[in-house]
């Protein structure tokens, strides 16, 4: 397994924000769901080393976040729901900053890659500040995926693009499923159906669910997956 969570838990003040979680992931697609607040964000920030957990463990590609962070950063790509970009950058500029942070060999290739990956052509060469929000969400995906880590954390990646965008990056993660566990949150139901085969709901800091996609569906009637979150976030 690329990611094991036991006991997983954050308080902030007197609220329990993440409650005593636990649960792996393995190559594929994982869709990470609940309602604003649930602890989404929250678990997502601790297993890429962003803020401490309160309690329980975590371990990406066998190091622990707490004890091992760098190792663990050097696995995971990320990208926040805020996505903050050095807008004065250019897009090619951008991605070679981030690939001298990681070091990496053969930059040039790698970033023409990514660019072409991403779908970036055609934007490489301007600021990011002149970009419109779907193509800043490429950049970020294409920083993330970069080094080439084998864990990817999204956190709502398809925020911002239009139908086209859309099949062209849910195909990108199809594919990147393939070979790297991808963990993907997200409030489009349909997205998830298109792109994930397992499905973890979280609810007010705990678990509800976490089951494959065909055997949550079958258990509920074969009913949308919509009907199924609202079902399950809603007691």
């Amino acid at each position: 397994m690329s990611i094991r969570v036991e006991g997983l838990t954050k308080i902030y003040g007197e609220q329990k924000a993440v409650n005593n979680i636990s649960f792996s992931a393995a190559p594929g697609v994982l869709g990470f769901l609940g309602p604003n607040g649930a602890g989404k964000s929250t678990t997502m920030k601790i297993l890429t080393g962003f803020i401490p957990a309160t309690g329980g463990k975590a371990d990406v590609c066998g190091f622990d976040v707490a004890t091992h962070p760098t190792e663990v950063k050097r696995c995971i790509g990320y990208l926040p729901e805020s996505n903050a970009l050095y807008t004065d950058m250019y897009v090619k500029e951008s991605l070679a900053f981030i690939a001298d942070i990681h070091q990496l060999h053969e930059p040039a290739k790698r970033i023409a890659d990514v660019i072409e990956m991403t779908g970036l052509g055609p934007e490489q060469h301007k600021k990011i500040g002149q970009l419109s929000k779907g193509y800043r969400q490429r950049v970020g995906l294409a920083q993330a995926i970069l080094h080439d880590p084998q864990v990817l954390i999204l956190d709502e990646p398809t925020s911002g693009l239009d139908p086209n965008q859309l099949i062209s990056i849910r195909q990108l993660i199809t594919d990147l499923g393939k070979t790297k566990t991808v963990i993907l949150s997200t409030h489009i139901m349909q997205e998830v159906e298109a792109v994930c085969n397992h499905v973890i709901i979280i609810n007010k800091g705990k678990i509800v669910t976490d089951d494959s996609l065909k055997n949550l569906k079958g258990a509920n009637g074969k009913t949308s997956l919509e009907d199924i979150f609202i079902k399950l976030t809603n007691q």
